[in-house]
Formats: structure tokens, C-alpha cells, sequence
């Protein structure tokens, strides 16, 4: 019965969590651009090692699901869950003049199963990119004093179903197939500041995308000595087109003298194109690891993103090449001690830098952020069958600068998983 409680509740998370990542997740400025910020697939416990992930397989004595490169789906020996939420207190600032949001919703949900003893399956959804936003530039029309408006929400997720298996002794390769959904809602308005009689105008653009991606990766891990492991990864994502349908709306509305927006006059033009397509890059990662079980594990990675040939329609909306690194590491002090439960738990710190795909005034915006987490193990079942550990995560960055007439983005952003590893599938037998 516990079993079947367990399977139901898992698959009503699940179904929930659908409607949690259509929920607007950030406030950032740069949010407006290609298909919105975008979200790599992470988890807490990675997220807090300045996001390493090519080169991250078991990480201890816990089975993860590190979906960033199907390849580890091969060291995933117990059926494992992974579900968890985010926040973000974002603080922007331009031109002497700062404000701040908190936006938050849940995060993940992925699923590790293992076939064999060298090969897996997952499947899960998380986000794959976030569109929030709104801007406000003062101007003039005609003598009359206007603001320019523009605001947008929405953001896509990506569903996806993998498999990664051991080929030989030291090397094993992963695929996912992804199934990438979501609308993009862009705003565009034009509102008389003074005189309360006259028509606001108001473009409405949606764009409604869904399509499948493929992400592929591989692993070669062996040991140094009896003690320290490495692991060289590598994960990429093919160039791939998504479906996108758009809709434009133009708008006549009247706001009153409290600044309340009233129904809309009219409806002036309606719009609705026929399919195009929203062309993916390819997306590189490489990396490596060095592991000494139970005790310590330190990393790097390189990323790379062909952002220069990303395509809506037949149109690149000034989108460049993306580069970053990260680098971090994990220490558990003692992971059989019985008299302190601090030496147990999992201490992890990183760093990532970016340069974004988002170049403006000629101006690259670049993002950076050091990262710091914990892993606080639960404890287990009796029957020693199920394990449970309690993911914290932590980025304190920067977005952007305030030169050159950009907005500068400052973010705490949190993030809590909860990991269960369990035999839900074992065979038992009697004499």
C-alpha cells in the first residue's frame, strides 16, 4: 500500500509541476531576447558547484540525476527521484535609479531508473528558458509627452525521455529526447502621460512553439589509484527546429488620471501567420572531474553555444555566440561518523562566469556568480532500502553593467531538491 501511495503522490507532483513551470520565473531585463533566459538543466546539488555537470556521475554514495549529460544515467543503480523549487530576489539599477523583484515556482522533477547494472533510463520536465520583463522609456509625440512600454512573460519548458549505458569498461554514452513547449508573450504599448482622453495604443505579439530536441553525451571515467577517480564528459545538443506560431493584436485603450487601464476601445488589427520555425543551436559542453568517494570531488567545465545561428523564421534577433566556465567542488568530512551529524553532510562551493548571448550598445552582457550549497542527508529506512537527502543551493550574481547605457542585474537566486534513491523495483526472494 505504501508503494502504491508513494507511485500516486509522484505522479500528482508531477502533473502539478506542469502547471508550476508555465509560471513566469524571473524578472530580468535581458529576459526580452531569443527565446528568453535560459535555464540549464541542473539540479541543486550541481547548481552549487557553479554548475558543473559533464563530468558529474554519482557524486558519493548517492545516486543523481544529472540530466545535463544523459551519459551518467549509467551509474544510476537505484530507482532515484528528484523534485524541487526556486526563488529569485532580483535587484536592477540604471541610471542612478534601482528596483527589485522576488519571482519563485517549482523547479524540477526527474525520474532515474536503472534496466541493467551499467545502464538507466530518465525521464522528466524542467525549465528550459524564462521570459519576464517590463520597461518604461519616457519620450515625445507630437509635443505630447509619452512612455514607451514594453513588457513580456511566458517562458518554455522542456520534457524529456533518456537512456545511457556503460559500452565498455571505462566509457559510457547517453541520449535524451526532449520535447521543448511553452508561449512567449511580448507587449508593446504606447501611452499618453498627460492626457487621459486620448487613445493608448497597445501590440500584442504571442508565440505559441513546441517541437523535439535531441541532447546527447559521454563519459570515460577510470581510476587514478585505489582512491581517486576522474571523469572526462562531454554533452552536446543538436541544431534542431521547433515548430513556432505567432499572433499579433493592435489595441486602443484609455487609461484614468489614477493611472487604472480602462476595457479596450477596439481591437484595430488581428494577425495570425502561418507556422515558421525557431531554429536551436548547437550546444557544446566539455568537462572533468576528480573524485576521492565519500570525501571530496573537484571539477571544471566550458560550454559553448552557436547562439550566431539561432533563427525565428529566417530572422536572428541579434543573438551572438555564448561562452562560459565553471569550476567547484564538494568535501564531506566524515561520511561515517555517528557523533557529529555536520560531518556528514555534503559542503559545496563554485564558480560560473558567462559571456550571454546578448550583446547590446556594443556591449557584451556578461554574468557571473559564486555558488555555495549543502547536501543534508535524512535519515534512512530501516530496512536500509531507501535513502533520502535534502539539496540547498545558493547564486549570488551579476548581470550586465551600468556603463554604456545598460541595466546592471543583481540576484540571490535559492534552490531546494529533495532526492530519493529506493529499490521500488527489486525482485525479492524466498526459500
Amino acid at each position: 500500500m505504501s508503494r502504491f501511495f508513494r507511485y500516486t503522490l509522484f505522479l500528482f507532483v508531477f502533473v502539478w509541476n506542469l502547471k508550476g513551470l508555465a509560471q513566469t520565473t524571473t524578472s530580468s531585463t535581458y529576459s526580452q531576447y531569443g527565446p528568453g533566459l535560459l535555464n540549464r538543466s541542473l539540479l541543486p546539488q550541481t547548481r552549487a558547484m557553479g554548475g558543473l555537470s559533464a563530468g558529474i556521475r554519482k557524486m558519493g554514495s548517492y545516486n543523481n540525476v544529472n540530466l545535463a549529460n544523459p551519459a551518467s544515467y549509467s551509474s544510476i543503480q537505484l530507482t532515484t527521484f528528484d523534485g524541487g523549487i526556486g526563488g529569485e530576489i532580483l535587484s536592477r539599477t540604471k541610471g542612478g535609479a534601482s528596483e527589485s523583484d522576488f519571482t519563485g515556482s517549482l523547479s524540477h522533477l526527474v525520474f532515474g531508473i536503472p534496466v541493467t547494472k551499467t545502464s538507466a533510463l530518465s525521464f522528466g520536465i524542467i525549465p528550459f528558458s524564462s521570459l519576464g520583463y517590463q520597461t518604461r522609456q519616457r519620450g515625445t509625440l507630437d509635443t505630447n509627452a509619452v512612455d514607451f512600454v514594453y513588457n513580456g512573460d511566458g517562458g518554455l519548458s522542456k520534457a524529456y525521455l533518456g537512456y545511457g549505458v556503460q559500452l565498455f569498461k571505462h566509457l559510457s554514452v547517453g541520449a535524451n529526447l526532449t520535447y521543448i513547449f511553452g508561449k512567449l508573450e511580448r507587449n508593446s504599448s504606447l501611452e499618453f502621460v498627460n492626457d487621459y482622453s486620448a487613445y493608448n495604443t497597445r501590440q500584442q505579439n504571442s508565440s505559441s512553439i513546441g517541437g523535439l530536441n535531441f541532447d546527447y553525451g559521454l563519459q570515460y571515467a577510470a581510476n587514478l589509484n585505489s582512491k581517486v577517480r576522474m571523469v572526462l564528459g562531454y554533452a552536446g545538443s543538436a541544431s534542431t527546429n521547433l515548430n513556432l506560431d505567432q499572433k499579433s493584436v493592435f489595441t486602443r485603450y484609455i487609461k484614468s488620471s489614477g493611472g487604472e487601464e480602462e476595457v479596450a476601445a477596439d481591437t484595430a488589427y488581428f494577425n495570425e501567420s502561418e507556422t515558421k520555425s525557431l531554429k536551436l543551436p548547437v550546444m557544446h559542453t566539455f568537462g572533468f572531474t576528480f573524485e576521492k568517494m565519500n570525501k571530496w570531488l573537484l571539477g571544471a567545465d566550458l560550454r559553448l553555444g552557436q547562439w550566431s545561428k539561432y533563427r525565428e523564421g529566417n530572422t536572428n534577433p541579434g543573438l551572438q555566440n555564448a561562452l562560459g566556465i565553471s569550476v567547484g567542488g564538494q568535501i564531506t568530512p566524515d561520511i561515517n561518523s555517528v557523533g557529529s551529524y555536520f560531518k556528514v553532510v555534503d559542503y559545496r562551493l563554485g564558480f560560473s562566469y558567462d559571456k550571454t548571448n546578448v550583446r547590446l550598445n556594443n556591449t557584451d552582457v556578461e554574468q557571473m556568480a559564486v555558488t555555495v550549497g549543502f547536501g543534508f542527508p535524512l535519515q534512512a529506512s530501516p530496512t536500509r532500502t531507501t535513502f533520502y537527502k535534502i539539496n540547498v543551493a545558493a547564486e549570488l550574481g551579476q548581470r550586465g553593467t551600468v556603463s554604456n547605457r545598460l541595466v546592471r542585474e543583481r540576484y540571490v537566486n535559492v534552490h531546494l531538491g529533495f532526492t530519493l534513491n529506493d529499490q521500488w523495483f527489486r525482485k525479492y526472494k524466498f526459500d
